[in-house]
Parts: C-alpha cells; structure tokens; sequence
C-alpha cells in the first residue's frame, strides 16, 4: 500500500470512528447514570445483567478508539469490512439484548429514571446498528433510522396488529441449538427462547455443534454466520450433507449486510435469516414459523407414511386377488383383460370325504384346517411359478402357462401336483381323514378379468372341463393325467397306469395315472 493509500485509508477510519463514537459515548454516560441509581435504589437483581451491559459497551468503544488510531483501518476489501460490521454489532446485540430483558424482568420494581435511562441506551444502541452501514459505506445518514410520522404511525398501528395476532395464537416450542462464537450472543438468544418455552443448548464453535447434533434430537438450529474455525456456512451445508440431520430447519443469525451471503444460506438449505442485533419480536417470529413448518413437514410425512401403507395393504390385497401380470394391465389403463392361450396346464385338486368331515368337526375347527391346507397350497403356486384361479369349496384350481406363457407348463403342473399331495400328508400330521385327488389337462384355454366389484381372473374351455372331470374320475393320493397332457410331457416321467373311460360330456377318453 502506498503513502497516500494509507493516508486515505487513516482518515476514512477515523471518519467512521467519528461518526460512530457519538452514540458510543451515550450509551456509556447512560450505562454511568443507571447503575448509580440500581445501586442505590435496586433492584440488586438487575446489576448482573447491567455489568454485562457495561462490559459490552467498554468493548465497543475500544474498537471504535482502534479505528480513530488506526489500529484498525477499514479497508476496501469486502471480506474485511464483512468482519467488521459483524465484530461492530456483536456488543450492540449484547447491549440491546441485556437492556431489553432487564426491562422485561425488573421494569416493575425500577426508578421512573432507570427506566428512562434504559430506554435512552436502548435508543442510542439502535442508532448505532443503523449508523455502521452508514459510515462504512460512506452513505448520507440522515434518514437511516428516522421514519416520515405517516410511516410511523403506520408502523407502530402493524405491531400492535402482529401483537393482537400473536396473543391469539399459542407458540410452538421445541429444543433448539444456538450456535455463536460470541458468549454474550449464546446467552441472549437461549433466555429469550426460553422465555418463551424452549429448550436450548448452546455452543460457539462448529466441533461443539456436531457433538451437540449427534447427542441430541433438535427441533430448529439457529446458526451465526461468522465464527473463528469454520464458517456458518460451511456448517450449513455439512448438516445439509448428512441424511441424518438435513431435515433440521436452519435459521442463519448474521451481522452481514451481505444479501449475497444470505441468498447462499438460502440456496445452501436454510430456513429464514435473522439480522443483528436481535430483534426479539422478530426472532420469536421467525422462530415460530421454523417450527411450524417442521410440525406441518412432520404431518405430512406422517400422512404420506400412512397412504403407502394402506396403498401397500391395497396392493397385497390385489395380488392375492390377480395375477401380477394382470394388475400391470389395468394400472396402464386397460379396460378389458381377455386373451387366448394355445398351451397350457390346468390343475384341479379335490378333497375327498370333505362333506362327512363337515358334519363331524365343529366349524372353527375345520375352517382352520382347511385355510392351513390351501395356504401351503398357495405357497406351492408361488414356488412352482405357477396361477392361483380360485377356490370352490374344498376344490383347488390352478394353471401353469397363464397369464404368462411358458414352454415347460406340463413340467411344472405335475410337479406342483405332486407337492399337493406331499404337502396334503405333512399337513394332516399322519391322519387318513382328509386327501387329495388331482386331474390334470393340457390344451387351449381363454383367460380373463371378470366383475367389477369383485373382480376375479378366470379360465375357460374345453380344457378347463376335462382337467375338472379327471379330478372328479380319479382316485385320492394319485394325480390323473389326460393324453394331452402326457404328450406335453414327453419323456419327463413314467407312466404308471392307463385307463379307458367315459367321461360325462366328452365321451370315451384314455386317461394315466402317475406317481
């Protein structure tokens, strides 16, 4: 930097000293003026908060007499003033935020002229935060912090409006995590939140905050921009990063004028942005809002959970009810399912000495025998890849090649046929009251979606009728085959007996029965 560089330099520093120094020195003769009268007329509760008070404005006019020395000098670098303005209105915010609450907790037992006296460090302080953007950006000051009356009046009619709304509504609460470097900032924020009904911890660097995030469920994060490790925005987007926290709605608490930092916490996942100093009705507003949305995020998510749920129920249902295939059709919005197969299998199994069973065993008794059946049935359909028709009575249908079609449909009949029988014996545990006889018939069929309030997926023809007649015509514990279906078969398995027989409809046919 050159002579005359530093030069400039030096005297803009000392004319934003000079600019800021006068509300500076107020809010010391004010902070001078109140605690002689709290020491002398109490309440003594109230000097903890009034030293803090002091403490934060004998910080702030050190920086003020670094900047008239030149210790500090505002250069042009944005980066640099950011810091400033951020280093300005920490103490202002700790200032505001202490008077404010000695005024809320002791307003009642303080003199007339205490009162008075915060009100005066209160209106200086305010002064100040609005005089830092005015002197750093070498801005005309007049009229930054003083309203036309109209507007005025305007203003203070919305506030009582927001007041009345406000009173109306009861606030939400939750456990919110403060994260700020600034002790003072940390302190402020947690008693105005609990105040209010939170729960809060607070911590003032980015290490404490994912300890804090992965010991602790929070409902709203309220995160300062600036800190001295990791930047408030690269916290941002780490807890945006990870699955396990980016639900957490996050407030950004700055005192950057910045708009683009603002847009970038936006665009990073933040919720709102909060200004310093803190405004208190601001900051239970926005905080409330947060946690609203998070309440309707969390219903809404509960709802959706308990659509797919019963969607999911819905579903299960269908495809008890319909083949898979068939549901795909009718979600691409198909009417009518009808369609012709030239090969397939049809497996029919009966229960044989079922009605005497019915009139001996008392009714709950034999339903759950007979749903243990069929459900080891069902699974079997499932394992063998083949359709589940329905059941009539103590009569099972199946089909093999429908409504998918394969080559091997013979194949997989007979060995679901066999499984029936196997599994008809393990169910009965050893008893001889309830078996199985099984018809089995190859040919072409038509399949189809039937009704429309139960709709049901059903098979038909010459193929289906026989297969039915084998069933009725065979024996328990033997599977009965037709011709057609033996040649389907090929040379899969041996034939153990044939038979001629008239079958009631069809006429003379030759029938095998196979192990």
């Amino acid at each position: 930097m050159t002579g005359k560089e530093r030069k400039e330099e030096l005297a803009f520093a000392a004319r934003v000293a000079q600019k800021l120094n006068g509300p500076s020195e107020a809010i010391l003769g004010y902070h001078g003026l109140l605690m002689e009268e709290v020491r002398r007329s109490g309440p003594a509760g109230a000097i903890e908060d009034l030293e803090k008070i002091a403490l934060a404005a004998a910080q702030l006019s050190r920086m003020i007499l670094d900047l008239a020395a030149g210790r500090r000098a505002p250069s042009d670098d944005a980066g640099a003033q950011a810091i400033l303005r951020h280093d300005l209105r920490s103490p202002i915010n700790a200032i505001i935020g202490y008077s404010e609450m000695v005024l809320e907790d002791f307003e009642a037992d303080l003199q007339s002229s205490a009162v008075r006296d915060i009100g005066a460090i209160l209106g200086e302080a305010r002064r100040f935060a609005g005089q830092i953007d005015a002197a750093l950006d070498g801005s005309d000051e007049a009229g930054t912090n003083h309203l036309p009356d109209s507007e005025e009046q305007l203003a203070a009619g919305l506030v009582r409006s927001l007041s009345a709304m406000s009173a109306e509504k009861a606030s939400l609460t939750g456990h919110i995590l403060v994260i700020d470097d600034e002790a003072a900032n940390r302190e402020i924020l947690s008693r105005y939140l609990e105040r209010r009904g939170h729960t809060v911890r607070a911590v003032g660097s980015a290490v404490e905050t994912f300890r804090a995030l992965g010991e602790e469920a929070f409902d709203l994060v309220l995160l300062d921009i600036l800190m001295p490790d990791t930047n408030g925005i690269e916290v941002l987007l780490q807890i945006k990063a990870d699955a396990a926290l980016r639900e957490i709605p996050v407030v950004m608490v700055s005192g950057l004028k910045e708009t683009g930092a603002v847009a970038r916490c936006v665009i990073a996942g933040a919720e709102d942005y909060l200004p310093k100093p803190i405004d208190p009705v601001l900051l239970h507003a926005r905080v409330d809002a947060c946690l609203d949305r998070a309440q309707w995020r969390a219903r809404e998510k509960a709802y959706t959970r308990e659509i797919q749920y019963e969607r999911d129920r819905a579903d299960a249902l269908l495809h008890a009810m319909l083949p898979a295939p068939v549901i795909h059709r009718l979600n691409n919005g198909e009417t009518q399912i009808a369609d012709r197969f030239g090969n397939a299998t049809i497996v029919f199994a009966d229960i044989v000495g079922f009605t005497p069973l019915v009139a001996r065993l008392d009714a709950g008794d034999l339903v759950d025998r007979l749903s243990a059946l069929f459900s080891a049935f069902d699974e079997l359909v499932s394992r063998h890849r083949i359709e589940k028709i329905k059941t009539i009575g103590d009569a099972y249908m199946a089909a093999s090649g429908i409504p998918a079609e394969r080559e091997d449909h013979a194949h997989a009949a007979v060995d679901f046929a066999r499984d029936l029988i196997r599994a008809t014996a393990e169910t009965n545990g050893g008893a001889v009251d309830m078996n199985v006889r099984v018809g089995i018939n190859s040919g072409p069929v038509i399949a189809g979606l039937i009704g429309r309030k139960r709709s049901v997926y059903d098979v038909w023809g010459e193929t289906v009728n026989l297969a039915s007649r084998l069933e009725s015509t065979g024996m328990p514990g033997r599977i009965q085959i037709s011709e057609a279906t033996r040649d389907a078969l090929g040379d899969y398995l041996d034939i153990v007996e044939a038979r001629q027989h008239d079958v009631k409809g069809i006429g003379l046919i030759t029938s095998y029965f196979i192990d």
